[in-house]
């Protein structure tokens, strides 16, 4: 039987299919690439001037930025490649995309943002947002429709383009707290356009993660029934259990995490060790799981503990082939 690609077994984690040797891994973004790589991340580019760029200075831009993805999926064996195009325009979408098949070909899953859901607002919008929706409901939820709309337009061009495998849905909902509209409004004016936009997108054949940080508990019924392939991140800070989360909706939906971003930064060696044995411990069983932090590798981690995640990961992480 011949060896499965990282792509192939991405996907194979999202179906619920068996996978021997090592469990998936990804993360939503790595931003160390300047400790890593000397060199500075895609989002982490100012653009301002790009109009004024000639098109060889475009080329290298695009080149380099490719290569920072590929560069980060190969050396820390990430089987998928979640793209964040900068400039975020659609056509430059599609030239990041091509640039990478060519140089990796099927080998890597590919995805990118696509949520069109309301999200907790700033804290500068927060007042004015939640006095607009509550006094304008109707309006809201036909808002949340066009948003879905335009999503689902642009999806359909990626999908005639060709090259991308898939979407993950980056609206997030909760504070640790808890949602931070309370169940009864989330099922008006989140959950039914969710479950549209997911529906939407995987009859145009991608695969659909919804990644949301906080407590999740009090709506995970509301986002396992929009349908998604998985869950990301299954926040530990804010209380989720993974184990819990597995044994309620572990056979519906695959789940993707949870090692506890904040003692990545701020615990000890030890502490770390037990948050990566937890999630593999309770993730790994019956399959359907993808290893992961609880965010993402973000500015300011040192990269020698998500080193050592991975570590304990290449050791433990790993079904009987």
């Amino acid at each position: 039987m011949a060896e499965m690609t990282p792509r192939e077994r991405f996907i194979a984690a999202l179906e619920h299919r068996p996978i021997p040797g090592r469990v998936p891994h990804f993360e939503l973004v790595f931003f160390l690439t300047m400790e890593a790589f000397g060199k500075v991340h895609p989002l982490h580019r100012s653009y301002h001037q790009w109009d004024q760029m000639s098109e060889s200075e475009r080329r290298l831009h695009r080149s380099e930025m490719a290569d920072i993805y590929i560069m980060t999926a190969e050396r820390y064996e990430h089987d998928a490649i979640f793209i964040h195009p900068n400039p975020n325009t659609l056509e430059e979408t599609f030239r990041l995309i091509d640039l990478i098949r060519a140089r990796t070909g099927d080998r890597y899953f590919i995805m990118m943002h696509g949520d069109a859901t309301y999200s907790i607002p700033s804290g500068e919008q927060m007042e004015e947002w939640c006095a607009w929706l509550y006094e304008n409901l109707d309006e809201a939820k036909a808002e949340a429709d066009r948003r879905v709309d335009e999503m689902l337009e642009k999806a359909e061009r990626l999908r005639r383009h060709g090259g991308l495998d898939g979407f993950a849905l980056c609206a997030d909902y909760c504070f640790n707290t808890g949602p931070f509209l309370s169940p009864r409004m989330f099922k008006q004016v989140v959950a039914p356009y969710l479950k549209r936009l997911i529906a939407g997108q995987r009859e145009l054949g991608f695969y659909v993660i919804k990644h949301t940080d906080g407590n999740i508990m009090p709506i995970l019924d509301d986002l396992v029934e929009a349908n998604p392939h998985a869950l990301h991140s299954l926040d530990p800070q804010a209380g989720v259990d993974i184990a819990e989360v597995k044994r309620l909706v572990g056979d519906r939906v695959t789940l993707i995490g949870n090692v506890n971003c904040g003692l990545l930064n701020s615990g000890t060696d030890e502490e770390v060790i037990a948050s990566v044995h937890y999630a593999l411990q309770h993730g790994m069983p019956g399959g359907g799981y993808i290893f992961s932090t609880s965010n993402c590798i973000y500015t300011g981690m040192p990269l020698e503990r998500y080193e050592l995640m991975l570590e304990i990961w290449r050791q433990e992480g790993n079904y009987p082939e």
